[in-house]
This record gives structure tokens, sequence and C-alpha cells, in this order.
């Protein structure tokens, strides 16, 4: 099976980043794909966003909400992008993905005002 293909039809993905002193932080999180590309999308000042700037080296896998695996780690490279384009094809994304949830937790964000960072997730193997 191709390394991508696991990760379709999966509502989470299992984000292994470290932090500088090499310790693995694992993360469920929700994800999208746009062609060979996986993308995350959390708030801004969140500490896999932190960890990713300092080393963009990460290892993903399909999981459940609880982070328990649905598939094997793969390792990827990953960047914090910046780009308005990119950032609304996600949201786009993410929408049609998870629906209604998806909606209601963009319209709670607004009125917290809290602002997003998109990591693009490219698998290496």
């Amino acid at each position: 099976m191709d390394q991508l293909e696991q990760f379709t039809d999966h509502k989470f993905l299992n984000l292994e980043t470290f932090r500088k002193s090499g310790e693995s932080m694992k993360t469920p999180v929700w994800f999208t794909q746009d062609g060979g590309t996986l993308y995350v999308r959390t708030v801004a000042n969140s500490g896999k966003v932190k960890r990713v700037h300092n080393n963009g080296k990460v290892n993903v896998a399909p999981c459940a909400v609880d982070g328990k695996l649905l598939g094997e780690w793969v390792p990827a490279q990953a960047q914090h992008v910046q780009d308005p384009a990119v950032d609304q094809k996600v949201a786009r994304l993410i929408r049609k993905k998870y629906g209604l949830i998806s909606v209601v937790l963009a319209i709670r964000s607004r009125f917290r005002h809290d602002v997003y960072a998109i990591l693009e997730i490219k698998l290496l193997g």
C-alpha cells in the first residue's frame, strides 16, 4: 500500500513532533489532504507549531480521536505555511471533510479571536 493511501478515509492524524531536547510529543489532530500533501490547521501559538519551527522532521500516522494508531508511522517533513491562498484552500477542505462541526468551531474561534497556522506535511518515505 502507498504510504499516503493509509490516510484515506481517516479523520485524525497522529502528529509526532520533537522538542529541542529530542523528546517526542504525539498529538491527534484533524487533517486534510490535497494531492500528495497533508495539512493541519491549528492555533498559531500551539506547541506543535513552535516545535515544527525548530525541527520540521516529524512522523505521522492515521489514528483515532484518542491517538490510538490505525496505521503505520511515516517519516515526514513539516513546515508552517503563511499563504492566504493556502489558508483558504485548507479551510475549504476542512469544511468539506468535517462538515457542520468545523463550521461551528470556526465561528467559536472568531469570537475568541484565535489565530491559526497551517502546517504543510510531505511524506518522506
